[in-house]
C-alpha cells in the first residue's frame, strides 16, 4: 500500500527552471564551457555547503571570467512557471495520500518559490540545501523516509532525471521518470499503483 508520494520540483511541478543556458548566453559562453567550470561546485551549492557568492567566486578563479556585478544570476534569470496539470494531479493524490516535495535546490530558488506560495500544494518540502544532502545520494531519500516514517516499498517517487530515479530504485522506492502528468498517471496504472 502506498503511504507517501515524493515529487521533484524542477522539471516536474515547475517548468522553465534551468537558468544555465541563459547564464551561458549572457556571459558569451557555450553551455558546455559554463558547465565544465561549475560542475564540481553544483552539488555543494545545492547541499548548502557553498553560497552563491562563493560559487561565482570559484567560477571566476577557474575560468578567469567575472560575472556581471549588478545582477544576481541565480535569481534575475530565473523565470519558472507551475505546470497546471501536475499541480492538479498532486492535489488529487493528496486527497488520499500525503505528498511531499523532494528537491535539489539553492537558497535563492527555494525562497523564490516559498514567497510565491508554490510549495503550498505539498504537505512538506524537503530541500537539499537545508538537508545538507542532494539527489542522487541515497542519504537524500533515506532522510525523507526516516522523517515520514515510511518504508521504501510504501513510497512512490517522481523525478525528471534518470540518475535520481535509479538511485531511489536501489533503495526499493517505486520510482518513475516524469515527463507529463498524464504519462505519470498511465505509468502508475501500468505498475498497479492506486492512489484513490
Amino acid at each position: 500500500m502506498t503511504k507517501l508520494f515524493i515529487f521533484d520540483m524542477g522539471g516536474v511541478l515547475v517548468r522553465r527552471f534551468d537558468i544555465l543556458p541563459s547564464i551561458a548566453s549572457l556571459m558569451g559562453l557555450e553551455l558546455e564551457s559554463l558547465v565544465s567550470n561549475i560542475s564540481d561546485d553544483l552539488i555543494p551549492l545545492m547541499e548548502g555547503k557553498l553560497s552563491s557568492f562563493d560559487f561565482w567566486k570559484r567560477f571566476t578563479h577557474k575560468s578567469g571570467i567575472i560575472p556581471p556585478e549588478k545582477m544576481n544570476l541565480m535569481i534575475d534569470l530565473y523565470e519558472p512557471f507551475l505546470d497546471g496539470n501536475t499541480e492538479k494531479l498532486i492535489r488529487r493524490i493528496k486527497r488520499f495520500c500525503p505528498v511531499v516535495c523532494g528537491t535539489n535546490t539553492i537558497s535563492e530558488h527555494y525562497e523564490y518559490h516559498l514567497k510565491k506560495g508554490d510549495y503550498q500544494v505539498f504537505d512538506t518540502v524537503y530541500a537539499s540545501h537545508l538537508m545538507g544532502v542532494a539527489k542522487p545520494k541515497p542519504a537524500f531519500y533515506q532522510w525523507i523516509l526516516d522523517r515520514e516514517k515510511v518504508n521504501p516499498e510504501e513510497v512512490v517517487f517522481a523525478d525528471d532525471l534518470p540518475e535520481n530515479i535509479e538511485a531511489a530504485r536501489t533503495l526499493g522506492i517505486h520510482s518513475f521518470l516524469f515527463t507529463e502528468a498524464d504519462v505519470f498517471e498511465k505509468d502508475l496504472a501500468r505498475a498497479g499503483i492506486e492512489y484513490s
